[in-house]
């Protein structure tokens, strides 16, 4: 049996070996990834405590909140609580007494168990971590349209090309500057690139009339776009074949317009709206046969596993959303807003689905026992009888996270945002 001391010192090696860790996928996935881990782990802790403050609203008793798995490192009680950090870090728990109506409870804390709750305190409970994922999600959503701003019709003037033997290209003989926006074009309002791109490549040799934007101002100019199979950058033509394709020589960047306070709010319900209907197909696409054959083909074969359609399409593990969250910091702040953003969709939708051990087994069995109760006979369903169901589902889950965190760690995903 271990001594307290030889005890204190196997958990800071513990401990010590988690940071290490966290130090040697910081020097290999990239600096910003501290900054990731502690946001993943916040998100989880969010979850961890809507179903603790729903508990303590609905006068359920908390024995444990607890930051990470494993041995305890530190704890403290406030009240009947403990409150501590764990030597894994890598999540939380809460633990209510009564999850099950075979659990014993002493008989004065009986009235303030799980199961002896009523059934809209059971779902509220069972269902706040989901709740939480939804209003985190929410939360970054309107930050992202009031910080960051969301995409809008305008085009932006990013740098301009140059044109060998040309001391300034057409875009540059017309007047246009660096950081101006594009509105419209020959008198039609510009809703994308495209719509930019396609009329200059049709114009060659033709004068176009820009309605610009700069520093607040409106302004216009009149811009003749240049056939590009006449004009060389690095001593090749910009353009081949045999017909005409107009170019001013810009590089075009897309321009973010930020809601207002107020009217970033049904822009953000609409937001989440769209991300919870790709989060669900995507969870259809997770469970399915066919990606787990592909999965598993993916592990057996290193040519599947970096087929780039492959990569685009496979689950991430853990690992790889911290990399993929990492590698969009390169990119802005709106990038990586979007990625909690989805991860809160994809986790609050996933541990709702109606199996145990997720929160949504607990809910179905809350609503079933509500369905064949009666008045003044209160029905109690059998867990015991889920259990292979739920230990299929678990097995099915393990498979799934080793599949993800090899590939993850063999063959990682390339940067998308390179």
């Amino acid at each position: 049996m271990e001594t307290p001391t030889s005890t204190r010192r196997s958990l800071l090696v513990l401990f010590a070996g988690t940071v290490g860790v966290v130090a040697l996928l910081t020097w290999w996935v990239g600096y910003a990834l501290p900054l990731v881990i502690l946001a993943i782990i916040f998100i989880v802790m969010a979850h961890e405590f809507g179903h603790f403050i729903t508990a303590k609203r609905a006068g359920m008793k908390v024995t444990d909140f607890f930051v990470g798995f494993g041995p305890v490192v530190w704890s403290t009680t406030v009240g009947e609580t403990r409150y501590g950090v764990r030597a894994i870090l890598a999540g939380g728990y809460v633990k209510v007494p009564g999850m099950s109506w075979t659990d014993k409870i002493a008989p004065e804390d009986e009235s303030r168990t799980y199961r002896s709750a009523s059934y809209p305190r059971k779902a509220l409970f069972a269902s706040a971590g989901s709740l939480m994922h939804l209003f985190m999600a929410l939360v970054l959503a309107y930050a992202s349209l009031t910080l960051v701003g969301h995409p809008s019709g305008q085009v932006g003037i990013g740098d301009f090309t140059k044109w060998q033997g040309h001391a300034q290209n057409a875009a540059q003989l017309a007047g246009l500057h660096r950081g101006d926006h594009i509105i419209a074009i020959n008198g039609h309002t510009l809703t994308s690139e495209t719509q930019l791109i396609t009329t200059v490549s049709h114009s060659a040799n033709k004068t176009l009339t820009l309605l610009v934007e700069r520093a607040g101002r409106q302004l216009t100019v009149r811009a003749t776009p240049v056939d590009g199979r006449t004009v060389t950058s690095g001593g090749h033509p910009l353009a081949t074949g045999k017909n005409p394709r107009g170019l001013l020589g810009i590089g075009l960047t897309a321009v973010k317009v930020k809601d207002t306070w107020y009217g970033a709010v049904p822009s953000s319900f609409t937001m989440i709206g769209s991300l919870i209907v790709t989060a669900a197909h995507a969870i259809v696409h997770v469970f399915s046969p066919g990606e787990f054959a592909s999965l598993f083909h993916q592990v057996a074969s290193p040519a599947a596993a970096t087929n780039r359609h492959n990569q685009l399409t496979r689950p991430d593990s853990i690992v790889g959303i911290a990399r993929i969250a990492v590698q969009s910091t390169s990119q802005g702040l709106g990038y990586l807003l979007v990625i909690f953003m989805a991860v809160n969709i994809f986790v609050g939708l996933l541990n709702i689905l109606p199996m145990l051990p997720l929160d949504g087994g607990y809910v179905a069995i809350a609503t079933y026992e509500r369905i064949r109760s009666r008045r003044g006979l209160r029905y109690h369903a059998d867990v015991n009888k889920m259990m292979p169901f739920a230990y299929a589902f678990v097995s099915l889950l393990l498979v799934l996270f080793v599949c993800t965190l090899y590939l993850d760690i063999a063959h990682p995903i390339a940067n998308q945002f390179q």
